[in-house]
């Protein structure tokens, strides 16, 4: 985006003084309808964002990822290490859509999805409006004394920040050991699960950490998503941009006077009131052009349309629109790049849906018991063992479940029982026998092929290696 000639504000980032230190933002509350628009978008991600962990379908949790048990549920689908290749195509899906739509439309994830910037800007900011007031009461809050008055509205804003960190943190967990196990530790009390509340307490510090004193400098320098921009946007992607065809003109921007009819004096539309710096959670000027602390969070545009109509002028001096828009006039067309990011994003996402169909609910695995050779026995018969793995991936216990040989005339015995089950969202394993006559072997190294059965169904197969004489190839 076009910006003036001296861009030393670019040398820097906008929560750095000359002097290399922190400078605290205090972003003017803001409001209008793109600001009522992502408090609605925003209240009801946090609402699907803490109900998530205690929403269960056929009895899985909605989402679960279980780093520890290695488990995780999608949806409600769960997944096993087994289907890690469905979440590595999954992930590299969310990768590419993210892409594309940063590509088309900037920063957007960050202003209205991203949870930092819901949990700073609709959560804690609004906490901290409510107790120490809008921009100018913050300032001189801050520069004031230690008094009665400071002591109490810092206290009960960094209480109410540490019991929302805390809650913050009790979802977190949630979703990382089930809300069943968060819920039974609750129950059981702290004294029973002392690792458990540490690690809590730990989670609780990082969270408050970030809202109470990080805040915007998790966009600006810990987040990488920030740092594509310079990589993805180009002059037809569509972000928060100021008009300076229609702020400059020909004299560029300049103060409004009172009855002054702007559009004859040749005087830009920006009257230069600084309400869309005021009003920036990152602290810089978007009439510089984009930069990478603007997260496309709109505050700006709503303080810009409220005094342009102040004045009577045209909404829209700052805006969403692309530079080709604000340059040419140029509408956003789907491009070259669009269409290729759209391209293998539908591929992929044609795969998972492909793969996610052939997934079955139970996963067999059956090996040969490492170091062991086959054994002979009477009647020309060749013995080997095995070790087995059933992996019941649904919420129902799988009963009487058995072996049977498909591929060759033989025997499948289990050492320690006849049948088993398999309990839900569980695994059994144990050693087996498979005994077949040489005559039906073909060489020295055979594919059999095994059918797992639960009572007379057929839930699954699968094939192992079978090892005989070479005498009998």
């Amino acid at each position: 985006m076009e910006t003036p000639n001296n861009e030393n504000f670019r040398d820097s980032i906008g929560t750095i003084n000359e002097e290399g230190k922190r400078a605290w933002v205090y972003p003017k509350k803001p409001k209008g309808i793109y600001y009522d628009y992502r408090k609605w978008v925003s209240y009801g991600l946090l609402l699907f964002l803490f109900s998530a962990p205690f929403i269960k379908i056929n009895g899985n949790q909605f989402l679960l990822f279980n780093v520890l048990e290695r488990r995780f549920n999608i949806f409600g689908a769960p997944f096993w290490p087994q289907d890690f290749h469905l979440f590595v195509i999954s992930m590299i899906i969310g990768v590419i859509f993210v892409t594309l739509f940063t590509v088309a439309f900037g920063r957007l994830f960050c202003g209205w999805v991203c949870p930092q910037t819901i949990f700073m800007e609709l959560v804690f900011r609004r906490i901290e409006y409510w107790i120490e007031g809008d921009r100018g009461k913050q300032i001189r809050l801050d520069k004031q004394k230690w008094d009665a008055e400071k002591i109490k509205k810092r206290t009960l804003k960094w209480f109410i920040f540490f019991v929302i960190s805390f809650l913050i943190a009790n979802v977190f967990l949630a979703y990382l050991i089930g809300s069943d196990q968060l819920l039974k530790y609750i129950i059981d009390g702290p004294s029973k699960h002392i690792s458990t509340l540490i690690s809590l307490l730990i989670f609780t510090a990082v969270f408050y950490f970030v809202f109470a004193w990080f805040r915007e400098q998790v966009c600006i320098i810990a987040c990488p998503y920030g740092r594509l921009q310079g990589v993805l946007l180009d002059s037809k992607s569509i972000v928060v941009a100021y008009d300076y065809k229609r702020g400059e003109k020909e004299t560029g921007r300049a103060k409004f006077r009172k009855n002054e009819d702007r559009p004859t004096t040749g005087k830009g539309d920006c009257i230069d009131c600084f309400q869309c710096v005021h009003v920036c959670p990152t602290g810089i000027d978007i009439r510089n052009g984009t930069q990478l602390e603007c997260i496309n969070c709109t505050a700006c545009i709503d303080a810009c349309d409220h005094m342009m109509e102040s004045v009577h002028l045209p909404k829209g001096l700052i805006r969403y629109a692309s530079e080709d828009n604000i340059a040419k006039k140029a509408k956003f067309k789907f491009g070259p790049r669009l269409k290729g990011y759209s391209a293998v994003l539908v591929i992929l996402t044609g795969v998972l849906l492909g793969m996610s169909f052939l997934r079955n609910d139970v996963e067999a695995t059956i090996l040969r018991l490492p170091g062991q050779l086959y054994e002979r026995k009477a009647d020309h018969i060749i013995s080997n063992v095995y070790t087995y793995k059933l992996v019941n991936k649904t919420t129902s216990e799988i009963e009487d479940v058995h072996f049977e040989l498909l591929s060759h005339n033989g025997k499948i015995e289990l050492v320690t029982h006849k049948n088993f089950n398999v309990p839900e969202q569980g695994l059994a394993e144990g050693t087996l026998f498979i005994e077949i006559n040489s005559a039906a072997l073909s060489g020295d190294k055979d594919r059999i092929k095994i059918g797992v059965y639960s009572k007379t169904e057929l839930i699954e197969t699968t094939t192992t290696a079978f090892l005989g004489p070479r005498s009998y190839k």
